[in-house]
């Protein structure tokens, strides 16, 4: 790259990102209202709003896919120190039309093991729910690797199980290990590590391929998985804080400064045993993304051109951004996002 070309992405100002419709057997053919798109073949199940194959919509770097400009500006987007060079984070919102596979995802450490730089610890917020929706979190107690893999043959892993139900603004966290699934009922925003890896269990003989001895290999039978308590703070509610990411509902009247929304102090600061909370190192002034869960707003600040943030559409905040505010243009509801860096990445060992 030109010296010329380091030197303007020593700074990024505020992008927003295409999103990536991906077909999944289990998704809907119409995603409306929540998406004007009408699948054309294999039905949506998925839209990727961080995706490293997502496209910048707005700014110089338009039509650069999310990766390329990583891989080119990792500190202006990531800030200095960060123990990792690429994107660390996956956002999706999953509209299921019918249930997903039952499924495991691994940890860092087996992720590896098999080639993979990294797992996938993720967590689910609850955008709209009917009633009955539920979700599969983990095990029921007392549950067996043994007993998992005998139902797996039998075709009765169902019975094992832990269901949860599922309202509207419920978060619930899933670390890897955890045995899940998705049923329908509900929309979920999804922020996981940045990793599509995933060991099917049983897959109601759909006939794609199942992953079951890694699968089992991946499996913890007890898991922190379950529903997480929001914590309201005066400024912000913190849906989730644990390591690798932070979810947070920002409520916007008017306008909203950038400095604002980072908020006072570092995640947990002050909060002592507040359960899944500062488990990770994180990043004041780092990356942060802005989804607009419902309504519209607005991105304005000096040295770039104001662009627009639709409903369902997301905001990648560098760290290099200079100032901005975020105006409400009708019914905002904000989502921030931001990673958490492992307490084992600290010393800077890349991820």
């Amino acid at each position: 790259m030109a010296t010329s070309e380091q030197s303007a992405l020593k700074e990024l100002a505020p992008f927003r990102i295409e999103p990536r419709f991906v077909g999944r057997v289990w998704g809907w053919q119409d995603l409306r209202p929540w998406y004007d798109r009408v699948a054309e073949g294999e039905p949506i199940g998925e839209v990727w709003l961080t995706g490293d194959e997502c496209l910048v919509a707005t700014g110089p770097q338009g039509g650069q896919t999310l990766a390329g400009l990583f891989g080119q500006a990792p500190e202006a987007l990531l800030g200095a120190g960060a123990p990792s060079q690429s994107s660390p984070l996956l956002i999706k919102v999953i509209f299921a039309r019918e249930k997903l596979s039952v499924q495991v995802h691994p940890d860092d450490k087996l992720a590896q093991k098999y080639g993979q730089p990294r797992g996938k610890s993720e967590c689910w917020y609850a955008l709209a729910a009917e009633p009955g929706a539920q979700v599969a979190a983990g095990l029921k107690p007392g549950v067996t690797l043994d007993q998992v893999k005998e139902e797996i043959q039998a075709g009765t892993l169902e019975a094992s199980l832990n269901m949860l139900p599922v309202a509207a603004g419920d978060v619930i966290f899933v670390d890897a290990g955890t045995v899940h699934a998705i049923w329908p009922g509900s929309i979920l925003l999804e922020t996981q590590q940045n990793c599509d890896l995933t060991y099917r269990m049983y897959d109601y003989g759909r006939g794609r391929e199942l992953h079951i001895e890694k699968a089992l290999e991946a499996t913890r039978l007890v898991t922190r998985a379950g529903k997480v308590p929001a914590r309201v703070l005066a400024d912000r509610t913190i849906l989730l804080d644990v390591e690798y990411f932070r979810v947070e509902r920002i409520p916007v009247s008017g306008s909203r400064t950038s400095i604002s929304l980072r908020g006072p102090g570092l995640p947990g600061e002050g909060e002592p045993g507040a359960g899944l909370s500062n488990l990770g190192l994180a990043r004041r002034g780092g990356l942060a993304y802005l989804f607009a869960a419902a309504g519209a707003g607005r991105i304005a600040g000096q040295g770039f051109e104001t662009f627009d943030l639709p409903a369902r559409g997301i905001v990648a905040i560098p760290a290099s951004s200079p100032a901005f505010v975020v105006e409400d243009a009708g019914g905002l509801d904000l989502i921030r996002i931001t990673p958490n860096w492992p307490k084992e990445t600290q010393s800077g060992q890349t991820q």
